[in-house]
């Protein structure tokens, strides 16, 4: 494993009510990365979460705009380091996996890291939470390629070219999918580590809502689908236009075709609209294709602005 002693590494906890947890994550992740700096970011905690974390020898921070997504945005706007570790303030996720996901990170160059959940506890990972991220993870795959096993896990390690070029709109859970699309759009190098997986200690609850949370998430991918891939979003609707519009003028044709009239003109009129409305969402799309690929170019350029970090391997040649 690579001496990870002379990398700036942050551990970013973003908490909401962890008083019964955040102790022992603090406690957990300085054993295991002894040179880290250890970021709470608390977020309107109503318990002692930002007072236990302080007295845990935590650096904490304060965020006001409620949500995990305004937390993320705050720390990746805040921190500066080589390697970020952001993970949950929960106690759920094995903080001994974060050596091997960073040293990962570095050694190799690459921009995020997953870790993906493995766990055999029913408890830890329930059934409509497991059924949700295969249905969202399936979704993401279908419209955006390749991508992770667990796209909605909030245990990763990203670069800081990562951190600095990411926008962060979303300001609730649906952060994740949001992270994992930005990835996937700029073709960062990613990759996926399993970890282990436990159930929360007793007194802690957790605050997604499975129904909810997983409706927003579905939203922000299909907002996604839109804003990176107007073309195909728009031509979806084109496609389904023109189908109407020849459905329904076939029996006006055969009825001309067989006496040279047109007794349902409101039809014809119908089918004219409906396929003009349907050239009008193809044409949006063209446009709008063509201004999304300049976003991303402009996406890629602040990405490329910021100096990547040596895989592990060139630095060593370079110091030898």
């Amino acid at each position: 494993m690579t001496d990870l002693s002379h990398a700036r590494i942050a551990v970013l906890v973003p908490c909401y009510n962890e008083a019964t947890t955040i102790a022992a994550i603090v406690r957990d992740f300085r054993a295991a990365l002894p040179s880290a700096r250890i970021y709470v970011f608390d977020n309107n905690s109503t318990d002692d979460t930002a007072g236990i974390a302080r007295a845990a020898g935590a650096i904490v921070r304060r965020v006001p705009e409620q949500g995990k997504g305004s937390v993320v945005r705050r720390m990746f706007a805040d921190v500066e380091a080589d390697a970020y570790v952001m993970v949950d303030g929960d106690d759920t996720y094995d903080a001994a996996a974060a050596p091997r996901m960073v040293d990962k990170l570095l050694a190799e160059g690459m921009d995020m890291l997953v870790g993906s959940r493995v766990t055999e506890e029913q408890a830890a990972y329930r059934f409509g939470h497991r059924f949700g991220n295969r249905l969202l993870t399936g979704c993401v795959a279908a419209l955006f390629g390749r991508t992770f096993s667990d796209i909605l896990s909030g245990y990763r390690v990203f670069s800081r070219r990562y951190v600095k070029s990411f926008a962060a709109h979303s300001t609730g859970f649906e952060i994740e999918t949001e992270l994992t699309v930005h990835a996937l759009g700029l073709r960062m190098p990613v990759a996926e580590v399993e970890t282990r997986y436990k159930s929360r200690p007793e007194g802690s609850f957790s605050k997604l809502s499975t129904w909810r949370d997983g409706l927003r998430i579905l939203i922000t991918i299909l907002r996604l689908f839109k804003s990176e891939r107007p073309l195909a979003f728009y031509s979806i609707g084109f496609i389904a236009c023109a189908l109407l519009s020849i459905g329904l003028a076939i029996p006006l044709a055969v009825t001309y075709l067989e006496t040279g009239l047109v007794p349902r003109l409101p039809t014809a009129l119908l089918c004219t609209a409906v396929m003009l409305l349907g050239v009008i969402l193809l044409a949006c799309g063209i446009i709008l294709d063509a201004v999304t690929k300049g976003r991303i170019e402009q996406k890629r350029f602040a990405y490329l602005a910021v100096p990547a970090e040596a895989p592990a391997a060139n630095r060593d040649a370079a110091a030898a």
